[in-house]
């Protein structure tokens, strides 16, 4: 069982940066590959970025690619992805989520944790 605690959201002004942050207890992170995943109102939960569990690769959907960057500390258990340059269509609740597989996964379904979520407002 692994709880996850999202942080660091609120409301920006476009061009300004945010990090957000999941906290994680149970388990180590080490255990997991985590994933960021953002859902605006009325649409679909979709992909950010997400790390191995090595913590050795990336991936990044192209709508965040060059303004996001996803790292874990495993010492800390926790989890961050960093977005510069907010652009109102960033707003959204971001999520994080574990996956006990191996991989870069892009699925909602791969992973078995999922935090409760941070709201992000970027203003324009």
């Amino acid at each position: 069982q692994v709880l996850l605690a999202e942080s660091g959201g609120g409301l920006v002004q476009a061009g300004s940066s945010l990090r957000l942050s999941c906290a994680t207890s149970g388990r180590t992170i080490s255990s997991y590959g985590m994933g960021w995943f953002r859902q605006a109102p009325g649409k679909e939960r979709e992909f950010v970025a997400s790390i191995s569990r090595t913590g050795g690769s990336t991936d990044y959907a192209d709508s965040v690619k060059g303004r996001a960057t996803i790292s874990k500390d495993n010492a800390a258990n926790t989890a961050y992805v960093q977005m510069n340059n907010l652009k109102p269509e960033d707003t959204a609740v971001y999520y994080c989520a574990a996956s006990s597989n191996w991989g870069l996964l892009r699925s909602p379904s791969a992973y078995e944790y999922w935090g409760q979520g941070t709201q992000v407002t970027v203003s324009s």
